[in-house]
């Protein structure tokens, strides 16, 4: 089990690494001109009022929409690459974001980023790694019930906390910087 821990840490810190490397050498023009760490963008967030109905919906259809398709991948041979792939993926996007968000805005930035993941992101990373452990150490872990039911749980607690607490939180974080 030990083993496939590293292999965790392993696959999302080289992502990570390699998102930084290339926002800093391809893309960091780019990066700290436009997207969403531009102050225009943030006053209109802080200042929209979010449907949260529709809100679910929407994310709802993303976060179960890939989630669907790594279950479908577990089920081939594929799904330690499957695993491996979505963590390296993973911590490329977070290295990007992270990087963009310091090139624009600084600490200020990389906070910011921290209370976008709140609270939801102990929740979806909770269920995600039972997921991911499961598809690296097979066949020493297989599936059972229980495992199905709290990936469930916490992936949709996960929907619930991004749609109707994360605004908020955002919401009162962007009015204080």
């Amino acid at each position: 089990m030990w083993k496939c821990k590293k292999y965790v840490l392993v696959f999302c810190m080289t992502g990570f690494f390699a998102g930084i490397v290339y926002s800093n050498l391809a893309v960091s023009s780019f990066l700290s001109e436009a997207g969403i760490f531009n102050d225009y963008f943030l006053s209109q967030y802080s200042q929209t009022d979010i449907l949260v109905t529709d809100y679910f919906w929407y994310i709802s259809k993303i976060r179960l929409g890939w989630l669907l398709v790594l279950v479908v991948l577990g089920c081939t041979k594929a799904k330690k690459a499957a695993a491996g792939l979505f963590l390296a993926w993973t911590g490329f996007s977070c290295g990007m974001v992270m990087t963009a968000a310091v090139l624009k805005m600084g600490l200020k930035g990389l906070l910011l980023c921290l209370a976008a993941l709140m609270p939801h992101i102990f929740f979806y990373g909770a269920g995600y790694l039972i997921l991911l452990l499961t598809y690296l150490c097979y066949p020493e872990s297989r599936w059972n019930v229980s495992k199905i039911a709290s990936v469930f749980l916490l992936v949709l607690s996960g929907i619930l906390l991004e749609c109707y607490v994360n605004p908020a939180i955002m919401q009162w974080f962007i009015g204080m910087i």
